[in-house]
């Protein structure tokens, strides 16, 4: 798979009646997606439903305002307005009955009845791993987010997240170094970009061969409820999650929870347990979830058709999982290696410790440039402030 789209990837669905329709339910008030479902199960088609009247529709035990919405008319003018709006944001929608709609998602409870949107819709159908966790994340977090992120799409797997600050966005940036699609799901419309700083990053998704994707319609903003309900579908589409740090009160914990009730595997990537973003991580490995430190521990734990279409569409040898390390590193030279063992993963340190702590070691200049040597080979990155952390 490559970042870019081929000439092989399927054509969106040409519309229809019964797909204008779908987009007509999925936009009548008060109609959830699981009531949508089971009525166009019982009526046949989503088109069968906008031809009843107004007694049949209640019939069907829809709310009032609902069944005035879709007899009027309001409800398919609707539908034409939104495929109007698409056009103009390049943006397409699958529906339920669609032969493109993700079959993992079709297993879930309450799946939504249309997806809307923007990139390459095809990915959602692909082996893909959740990537979730705190907004606040430390170095450690994120530097494991990335690492991690990038491996997994290194060997085929689209990360999945929901480029939320923090975990998510660290995510979406290892799959993209790694120069592979990867697919966010955002809980408002695919034309509102949330948060707002996140904008080149939704810019490098699509451009990349990825995708944004939403149950809600062009326009929706960010409101509370609407991202546990996204975590659904995180879950649902993938294989498994993994959770990078969360607090006791995380949304993580959502996602965590519908994972489980999905049946999807959870990983977690222990933390340190002085710190509140390690409770969420390490309770779920308390519980079951499976601990992770590298790429190897998801892989050895997907699904055996999974892992064998990966090995045999990317070519990756049968015991490369035994051979790997992330954390191998060259032999430095010894000013370079003395500033490494005062450096740590998951916590900072600023310029001036550094030299305190090396000054019976290395003159200030020695220091300087080791760290810019470090910088330079990868190996250390730069925080505001002059401080300092392992690269991973």
């Amino acid at each position: 798979m490559s970042g870019t789209a081929t000439s092989n990837v399927p054509a969106p669905p040409a519309l229809s009646d019964d797909r204008i329709a779908w987009l007509a339910l999925a936009l009548t008030p008060q109609l959830g997606p699981r009531r949508i479902v089971r009525a166009v199960e019982s009526c046949g088609s989503a088109r069968n439903i906008l031809e009843l009247g107004l007694t049949d529709l209640e019939a069907l035990h829809f709310p009032v305002e609902s069944t005035r919405f879709i007899a009027d008319g309001q409800a398919i003018a609707a539908a034409h307005q939104e495929i109007e709006q698409l056009a103009k944001t390049a943006g397409q929608f699958l529906t339920f009955a669609d032969e493109a709609y993700p079959e993992k998602l079709r297993e879930i409870f309450d799946p939504p009845a249309v997806l809307w949107i923007r990139g390459e819709a095809h990915l959602l159908s692909l082996p893909s791993i959740a990537v979730v966790g705190t907004r606040h994340p430390t170095p450690y977090g994120t530097g494991m987010a990335e690492m991690l992120s990038r491996d997994l799409a290194q060997r085929g797997l689209v990360i999945l997240s929901g480029m939320a600050r923090g975990i998510d966005t660290a995510a979406h940036k290892g799959a993209l170094a790694a120069k592979r699609p990867t697919l966010a799901v955002w809980g408002t419309g695919i034309d509102v970009i949330y948060p707002k700083e996140n904008k080149s990053l939704s810019e490098q998704i699509v451009a990349g061969g990825g995708a944004i994707v939403s149950e809600y319609p062009l326009g929706v903003y960010p409101a509370p409820q609407n991202f546990p309900r996204r975590n659904r579908i995180l879950s649902g589409m993938s294989v498994g999650v993994l959770v990078i740090e969360a607090g006791e009160y995380s949304g993580t914990r959502v996602t965590a929870r519908c994972a489980l009730e999905q049946n999807r595997d959870v990983y977690a990537v222990p933390g340190n347990v002085t710190t509140k973003n390690a409770w969420g991580p390490n309770t779920l490995i308390k519980q079951g979830a499976k601990l992770t430190a590298t790429w190897e521990d998801v892989w050895e734990e997907l699904p055996t058709q999974v892992r064998l279409r990966l090995e045999s569409e990317h070519g990756l040898a049968s015991n490369e999982r035994g051979t790997a390390s992330l954390f191998t590193e060259e032999p430095l030279p010894a000013t370079e290696a003395a500033v490494m063992a005062v450096l740590r993963r998951d916590e900072t340190l600023q310029l001036d410790e550094i030299m305190e702590k090396l000054e019976s070691e290395l003159t200030s200049a020695e220091v300087f440039t080791a760290l810019f040597e470090l910088e330079l080979a990868g190996r250390v990155r730069q925080l505001p402030g002059k401080n300092y952390v392992k690269s991973f």
